[in-house]
């Protein structure tokens, strides 16, 4: 009979946890209104395909690339830490999804207590017992269930979620910003290369010239200052060789670096005009929100901070706790296994009601309403930023193309320059200077034409970055 009414009772607690959880507090999260354009430019076409839904190995085809991303993929530092945030975050997310399950602990405790003989307690051990201490042996399994009242555990676990995906899109932001990085560098390796080709080659002609003039010196047609000037030319040429070596050998360090490796070479590709054969497709604005995993990240610490509100909310009402025990308990160890006489149990469920906590659960409430409308001001701000970084990247492929067309013309002119006035300086047509001075300027226009090529490609690596790709 007692054990039904046990069951009765621990049963209606039960139904009334059920019912008054059912009472939940907080909002829903929706997305706030973004107001995206319907295009990143007056002249993109508005289109759903977009380059960064191709996987990097499909963007970079150049195999040596490949294996440096590859590389950084693997042993990054800073890209190995985001991955152990993730790890983090999802062994806080497997504990918040046990939250609605009781607590459970097994207590084993053996006492002897002698209270003086002139106690109360130590009289009535005498008088009742006949001895002077007393003994307790327990050995017991508690139970503990808070119900979800106004859904404050629904709130933790939608917390624990949002942060576990939230440390999973920093990782893959990370990983975006290093595959850009890598790509970079490694085509700024390329165009030193390109430089370095460049300068060698324009050294021979500076020596050709220079022996040129001093045997028109020899032979009277000429003078020692332009034998001066030419080998002055030839010399600042020959500084530059050295200067780009270091810094080809520093951007390899730095490309060893980014992808986990101690200095040393970078196997690449021959220096030559490397093109992207892949259709700069930008798709539509409102794409990147689900492209680009900085903004999906600030998404999500929005969703955390809506969640927030919700918890907080719910610290401000009533708490229902059920508890529930049952083991052996005996005042002699020899009586403590007396089945079924040493058996006991108990429930009990309590409402618990704040009432005075010195205004803290009210302040964490309005503070975390103010946190909510801090994030979605930074969630808005995360899209205006990405959106602008398209913006930018588009303008920077447009304009570069129009500085390579021109900057190509302006070394094919300037190589002619150098070939006429090479003739017309041997028909004694025109004066040293103005070899020289063709020289450098067709030196300067073609490194100036490697660096605009290079920058080419660097937006447009810019612009795959910024449109989300390289996540997959």
């Amino acid at each position: 009979m007692k054990a039904l009414n046990y069951i009765k009772i621990t049963g209606s607690l039960f139904l009334l946890a059920v019912v008054i959880a059912s009472c939940t507090v907080g909002k829903k999260y929706q997305r706030p209104e973004l107001n995206l354009p319907e295009s990143f430019t007056s002249e993109n076409i508005a289109d759903s395909n977009s380059v960064a839904d191709l996987g990097w190995r499909e963007f970079f085809t150049d195999t040596s690339l490949q294996r440096l991303i590859e590389s950084g993929l693997q042993y990054n530092q800073d890209l190995l830490v985001a991955v152990k945030r993730m790890d983090i975050a999802q062994r806080q997310l497997l504990q918040a999804r046990k939250l609605n399950l009781p607590e459970a602990e097994l207590n084993i405790v053996g006492s002897i207590s002698r209270p003086s003989d002139n106690s109360l307690n130590g009289v009535s051990l005498g008088a009742f017992l006949g001895q002077r201490y007393l003994e307790n042996y327990n050995a017991a399994i508690n139970f503990s269930w808070e119900a979800d009242i106004w859904g404050k555990l629904r709130g933790q676990k939608e917390k624990a979620l949002a942060a576990y995906l939230q440390t999973g899109e920093a990782a893959r932001a990370v990983q975006t910003r290093l595959i850009a990085e890598i790509a970079q560098g490694y085509f700024n390796l390329l165009m030193l290369d390109r430089q370095l080709e460049i300068t060698k080659r324009n050294l021979i002609l500076n020596d050709s010239f220079y022996v040129a003039t001093r045997m028109l010196m020899e032979a009277g047609m000429s003078n020692a200052l332009a034998v001066q000037q030419a080998a002055a030319q030839k010399q600042n040429t020959a500084l530059l060789i050295p200067e780009i070596e270091m810094s080809i050998a520093m951007q390899e360090n730095t490309l060893q670096l980014l992808t986990g490796q101690w200095p040393g070479a970078v196997s690449r590709v021959a220096a030559s005009d490397f093109r992207f054969a892949t259709a700069l497709n930008t798709g539509l604005p409102v794409g990147i929100v689900a492209r680009r995993p900085d903004v999906r990240a600030a998404e999500f610490a929005l969703q955390i901070a809506n969640a927030e509100v919700g918890v907080a909310q719910a610290n401000m009402y009533p708490a229902l706790n059920i508890t529930a025990g049952g083991g052996l308990e005996s005042f002699k160890a020899s009586n403590w296994f007396n089945i079924p006489g040493s058996l006991f149990g108990l429930a009990t469920g309590g409402i618990a009601q704040p009432l005075f906590k010195r205004r803290a659960l009210k302040t964490r409430f309005e503070v975390s309403k103010l946190e909510r409308e801090q994030a979605v001001i930074q969630f808005r701000q995360s899209v205006l930023q990405a959106t602008t970084e398209v913006h930018n990247a588009l303008v920077q492929v447009e304009k570069l193309n129009e500085q390579e067309t021109i900057a190509a013309d302006q070394v094919s002119t300037l190589r002619n320059a150098v070939s006429d006035a090479q003739q017309l300086f041997r028909s004694d047509m025109a004066i040293y200077l103005e070899v020289i001075t063709a020289q450098a300027n067709a030196l300067q226009a073609e490194l100036n034409q490697a660096s605009i090529h290079r920058r080419q490609l660097a937006a447009v690596v810019e612009l795959y970055r910024a449109l989300g790709g390289g996540a997959k």
